[in-house]
């Protein structure tokens, strides 16, 4: 079966909504809960979200393309805090909106509350001069203590996103597909295979249908990071005890049989 033109299908059957109708969705300061699945069961949930979603348009697409690169020092502080589960935990990154051309700096704070705030400034390119002249030092400086002379660019990323909004407009849900990771370290490469993150991003607990689409298709909470993932997915060096149970459900998820580095001594 071709799942991802079934995706396509019933993608297309929801009604749009436009950038300037989400002006008031930003969320910015969040909880999100993520959910880890595959292709076939996205299928089944664009048919279960008919009449209940609107699906962002922009410029007549309903699919974005995204390419993130990730920051941290030579001693990766940034993946170390996720790792070892610390709170509050930063990420430091770059994301251009591909279709659209527009770049941003971006640092993503996770309290211990569970809530995600982001902070970002428009930046010319990805290219480090461009965003150190956009004032991207001082940016990054007072958020997390660092600078450019600190950090080095460690993975990169590029997927495609679909984005949907609840009717009442309280809520924002992303699905990541044909995730592609490159580590500038190891200059390794890897695919994602059939796997989709959906990222459910609102302001408090308000209600929710998409969580009664989900436990029907039974597909459960699951934290993922893509930096982290694709990190240990392409540096053997790194440590990794918790995320191999992650690569572990992914490889099950999927059907694709992900290579699980060793972890270093």
């Amino acid at each position: 079966m071709n799942f991802d033109q079934n995706i396509q299908e019933w993608l297309g059957l929801l009604s749009p909504i436009s950038l300037d109708d989400m002006s008031g969705i930003k969320l910015m300061n969040r909880t999100d809960t993520k959910f880890v699945t595959n292709k076939r069961k996205l299928s089944e949930l664009l048919e279960l979200a008919q009449g209940q979603y609107f699906a962002q348009q922009i410029d007549g697409q309903r699919i974005a393309n995204y390419r993130t690169t990730y920051w941290d020092t030579p001693s990766h502080r940034f993946f170390l805090e996720h790792h070892n589960a610390r709170a509050p935990r930063q990420k430091i990154r770059v994301r251009t909106y591909l279709d659209s051309n527009l770049t941003f700096l971006e640092v993503k704070t996770k309290n211990n509350h569970g809530r995600t705030k982001k902070k970002r400034i428009t930046v010319p390119s990805q290219e480090r001069q461009d965003v150190v002249d956009a004032g991207g030092t001082p940016f990054i400086q007072g958020l997390t203590g660092a600078t450019f002379d600190d950090i080095i660019p460690t993975v990169q990323n590029q997927f495609q996103r679909i984005t949907l909004v609840n009717y009442g407009k309280t809520e924002r849900l992303t699905i990541d597909f044909n995730v592609h990771f490159h580590n500038f370290e190891t200059v390794r490469d890897e695919g994602t295979g059939e796997l989709v993150i959906i990222e459910l991003k609102r302001d408090g607990n308000v209600f929710s249908p998409v969580l009664d689409i989900l436990r029907q298709l039974r597909i459960k909470p699951s934290g993922f990071s893509k930096y982290c993932i694709g990190s240990v997915m392409t540096n053997d060096k790194l440590k990794n005890n918790l995320f191999k149970p992650k690569l572990v459900r992914i490889s099950k998820y999927t059907g694709t049989d992900f290579r699980l580095p060793q972890p270093s001594l």
